[in-house]
């Protein structure tokens, strides 16, 4: 199958996305993967990209497409993907439409408050690089090897009200975009991480008859 999810930073997509891909035997494909890869290779593309990225620029969405469209062409993907934090932009929906046809969009639903728990809460040992959340650690000390937890600058509420507003700004209107085109299926994120995956892959076997 040829995957797309969406949902708000911290609604566990990364996570979901490493489960799904190995159940159905696919690779997940990020941009940011995509950008390494061609660099380390010194694609064309790679080498074009690559000097936006050094200059401190945002790579241009047709470099980026470009990139998706020499990644998609991999034996790899011969059988199905996952895409990963692409398109987030309805113009790049638009793009990708021309490149490739998607067998569903799976959109974890999550609220705006829950993300800012979510995230707001998580802390990060500098020691042991274990991460967990407030409300298991709430003594500020690692489970794991006993030193203090911080919180990385990402993490903050005001930061995290900011991706959200990006992300309901540039990314959201995907989701009316792809349930016009029948594509969509909604998941509830707010469930325990094994229901969750259990819910995408259902709708997905009923997607594929």
């Amino acid at each position: 199958m040829k995957l797309i999810f969406l949902g708000p930073p911290g609604a566990g997509k990364g996570t979901q996305a490493e489960r799904v891909i190995q159940s159905l035997g696919i690779p997940q494909i990020s941009t940011g993967e995509i950008l390494r890869r061609a660099i380390k290779e010194q694609t064309e593309t790679g080498r074009r990209a690559q000097s936006y990225i050094e200059s401190g620029a945002l790579v241009p969405d047709e470099i980026v497409l470009a990139l998706v469209e020499e990644r998609l062409q991999s034996p790899d993907c011969a059988n199905g993907y996952l895409l990963d934090g692409f398109p987030r932009t309805i113009k790049q929906a638009e793009a990708l439409d021309n490149i490739a046809r998607m067998d569903a969009v799976v959109n974890i639903q999550v609220p705006d408050e829950v993300i800012v728990e979510r995230l707001s809460g998580r802390r990060v040992c500098a020691a042991c690089g274990h991460t967990t959340h407030v409300s298991i650690a709430k003594d500020g000390i690692c489970p794991v090897c006993g030193k203090p937890l911080t919180q990385r600058k990402d993490d903050e509420a005001s930061t995290v009200r900011n991706r959200l507003t990006t992300y309901a700004q540039q990314t959201r209107p995907l989701i009316e975009y792809y349930e016009k085109q029948g594509l969509l299926l909604s998941v509830d994120g707010c469930l325990p991480m094994e229901e969750v995956t259990a819910q995408i892959l259902s709708k997905l076997r009923e997607r594929q008859g």
